[in-house]
């Protein structure tokens, strides 16, 4: 029996065409992926929503929690077995992990989008719809969380990143590859995220700040953040977790605000840890009361922040610690 799955599209190059005299890429009056829903017919009973037709720069989380208002939406009047979102690359990451944290719904979620527009040679839209269809409608997508499939490959939410501005394997997932491929077969997994999260929201009206660390940074940029009412800040830090000394007196003044600082890496592999004891370094860091985040970009961090700040029971130091460790 085929699964029954829902297709929500909400824009991006997935969507988009090229123009033949300008070569500018942008989106038409129509969904071009719109026209081919009948051709993947043989592989489920498809659902057909569109949700928003916006490049993925234009994505804010109030459009990542209106996707996430719209699945429970759909699923509470007819259920089905498996969701896939068509999106634009530039943010894609990060709506896949905001749903990762918030949908909880007993289905596969799955991501995806292209790197070529419809119309261009070697399109490779319709290719990976396919494709996530393919792993929507697999039984042991179930239970791996949010996941973004492109190219062939399957990855977590949580881990995968753009890491190209153009090529079509753009999508990876440093420390750990992607848990999966999608084959002519059939879809196949070699090993899946160890915990779950999820966090109940309704709105994401809280200010988060992304700043990433630089060779002689200052507190100047860290103190505006305090008089311009952030409520929360991430900071890609330098190596494992350090900053420079200039710095410093910027973090303690927000900590003491209690405005959290949550520090990642600028670094693509590895996490943030409280390693080195010298002026700035992780351990001062840690003891000031920076919080530490296991492996995540800033991207991603930021996302978790206003989700965990935005859930109806307000998280102090101690449980924002909690959540970051996983």
């Amino acid at each position: 029996m085929k699964k029954q799955i829902l297709v929500i599209h909400t824009g991006g190059t997935i969507s988009m065409m090229e123009d033949a005299d300008t070569g500018a890429v942008k989106p038409g009056e129509e969904n071009p992926l719109s026209a081919h829903s009948s051709s993947l017919e043989h592989l489920a009973d498809i659902t057909v929503r569109e949700a928003f037709h916006l490049p993925s720069p234009h994505i804010t989380p109030e459009h990542m929690l209106q996707l996430k208002q719209l699945m429970e939406e759909e699923y509470n009047k007819e259920k089905f077995q498996g969701v896939v979102i068509t999106h634009g690359t530039d943010t894609l990451e990060e709506t896949a992990y905001f749903l990762d944290l918030t949908v909880d719904l007993p289905v596969s979620i799955v991501v995806t989008g292209a790197m070529r527009s419809s119309n261009e040679i070697g399109a490779d839209g319709l290719y990976n719809l396919l494709s996530s269809i393919k792993v929507a409608s697999n039984e042991n997508s179930v239970d791996k969380g949010v996941l973004v499939v492109l190219n062939d490959e399957i990855h977590s939410a949580k881990n995968v990143t753009k890491t190209h501005t153009s090529n079509v394997s753009t999508f990876q997932s440093p420390q750990y590859g992607p848990i999966g491929i999608v084959t002519k077969r059939g879809v196949i997994f070699h090993h899946k995220p160890t915990t779950v999260e999820k966090y109940s929201v309704k709105s994401v009206a809280k200010k988060i700040a992304l700043i990433k660390a630089h060779a002689g940074m200052d507190s100047a940029l860290l103190s505006a953040l305090k008089e311009l009412q952030f409520e929360g800040v991430i900071i890609e830090a330098l190596g494992q977790g350090n900053i420079p000394p200039a710095a410093v007196n910027g973090i303690e003044t927000l900590i003491n605000e209690n405005i959290p600082v949550v520090l990642v890496s600028r670094c693509f592999n590895g996490i943030a840890q409280d390693i080195y004891g010298y002026a700035g370094g992780g351990k001062q860091l840690k003891e000031m009361g920076v919080i530490f985040s296991n492996g995540l970009n800033g991207q991603k961090a930021r996302l978790k922040l206003l989700v965990a700040l935005s859930t109806s029971s307000s998280p102090g130091l101690k449980e924002l610690e909690e959540i970051f460790r996983n």
